[in-house]
């Protein structure tokens, strides 16, 4: 990817220097189409949104229809942006995925017992190779926490003293079928996938500040089929769900409570809908217009805040639980950051403090995205095409600078050879340095008498 990343900045073409990110939701796909400027800020050139159709839940269960929305946002975003696009990078979520733990260790074999980045790259390797659960494959390696000689900690042990390397890793997995799913539906329209990357992953990366992430902070992204959680703390991620339900859920129990078309309960839920049911609500009235000449419905407000509050309830609940399975529930000083479509619902982060006693903020992809951007595309409901985006800049920059480790690794170990061969092919030569310098130190010193 680094060296994908160093050519786009040769080029001079710009339509070789974009990202495309591809957001395949329940209820709606995105691309986004942006460049990264010289602050790291993005500079979003097209963007495509059209409702989804095939995707339930995360994900795909109608490759045609998957198909044929992903092809239309693609065109609106090329469209907008004026090139011609061939590659993607895909978010993915959804019931097939998982988390797992994986310690391993390796012993490095540098005689002088230094830590080198080829040791960290060969551990990481080890891992990648022996992590295999079947009908799974490998999403992301998150290393936790490294240990050298069974001691010391590091977040990040080149250079470090040592002679054997251990590290903690998170293994997110995601299920081959569902994988391969995406990549069929993308393929099938002319599009090759570049990466796959877990959506509260890339969310988080267009909506987390830094020092958020160091603090620690819970990042509830709510789509519209899952809600997708990532826990950061001390600048690493470490621990991530998908929750198989979110705004759809509430859309679904809206229709079966009000007893309104699907359509109807989406438009009240956005335009009057709020998450924090009050008594002033009670007198407030909708009027429904019944159907194909039927009377229309009167449905009270309070009862529509109630609907959506016990959904939200239930997601909160699962939320709370993954807060508690990853062990950092009492290291969260940034709280609980909240994105995606359904953080717009109104008073949602006053439910979610009430819900859970923990502070709560929404977040946009604003602070990453280019002031000269479209204001709409600061909305958080664009976080995760946004974040795919930003994430795979990202990925560019720490691949380029872990090859800079590498070389100057390798340089310096180049130097110490050649200064060992050196002196192996002529023994003699440090003595004979030595009287040099010993000659010139008698000689200064008869000069220094003689002036006297």
């Amino acid at each position: 990817m680094a060296e994908k990343y160093n050519d786009r900045n040769k080029e001079e073409n710009l339509g070789e220097s974009f990202v495309v990110g591809l957001d395949i939701g329940t209820t709606k796909i995105c691309a986004v189409v942006a460049k990264e400027n010289e602050y790291k800020k993005l500079e979003i050139h097209g963007h495509g949104m059209v409702e989804s159709k095939g995707v339930k839940s995360g994900e795909i269960i109608n490759i045609m229809w998957a198909e044929e929305a992903i092809k239309e946002a693609i065109e609106k975003a090329a469209s907008k942006a004026s090139i011609e696009i061939n590659e993607v990078v895909v978010g993915i979520a959804g019931r097939g995925i998982k988390t797992v733990r994986q310690p391993d260790s390796i012993v490095c074999n540098n005689p002088d017992k230094i830590i080198l980045q080829e040791d960290v790259k060969r551990l990481y390797d080890q891992v990648k190779r022996m992590t295999t659960i079947p009908e799974y494959e490998i999403l992301h390696i998150f290393p936790q926490e490294y240990k050298v000689d069974s001691v010391t900690k590091a977040i990040d042990p080149c250079g470090m003293q040592g002679s054997r390397l251990e590290c903690d890793y998170n293994i997110v997995l995601g299920q081959s079928n569902m994988a391969n799913n995406i990549r069929r539906c993308v393929e099938n329209t002319g599009l090759a996938v570049e990466d796959l990357i877990l959506e509260p992953v890339a969310s988080a990366a267009a909506v987390l500040s830094e020092e958020e992430i160091e603090a620690g902070v819970v990042l509830v992204d709510i789509g519209g089929g899952t809600t997708d959680i990532a826990i950061f703390k001390d600048g690493l991620l470490r621990h991530t769900a998908v929750i198989p339900l979110g705004g759809e859920s509430i859309t679904r129990d809206i229709k079966i409570g009000c007893s309104v078309l699907a359509k109807q309960a989406e438009s009240m839920k956005i335009k009057y809908g709020e998450a924090l049911p009050t008594s002033e609500q009670k007198n407030c009235v909708l009027t429904i217009p019944g159907i194909n000449g039927r009377e229309s419905k009167d449905i009270s407000v309070f009862n529509l805040s109630s609907i959506i509050f016990a959904r939200l309830e239930d997601i909160f609940e699962f939320v709370m639980n993954e807060i508690h399975l990853s062990g950092f529930s009492k290291s969260l000083s940034s709280g609980i950051v909240l994105t995606g479509g359904g953080s717009q619902l109104k008073n949602i982060k006053q439910m979610v403090e009430y819900k859970t006693g923990i502070d709560t903020s929404i977040g946009s992809p604003e602070k990453y995205v280019s002031i000269f951007s479209n204001e709409e595309l600061k909305n958080p409901k664009y976080s995760t095409a946004i974040g795919l985006v930003c994430k795979t800049f990202s990925n560019y920059r720490e691949q380029a600078e872990n090859e800079k480790k590498s070389k100057k690794t390798y340089d310096s170990s180049a130097k110490k050879d050649l200064k060992k061969d050196s002196e192996k092919d002529d023994p003699n030569k440090k003595r004979w340095l030595n009287n040099i310098l010993n000659r010139k130190l008698s000689l200064k010193d008869d000069i220094t008498d003689f002036n006297n």
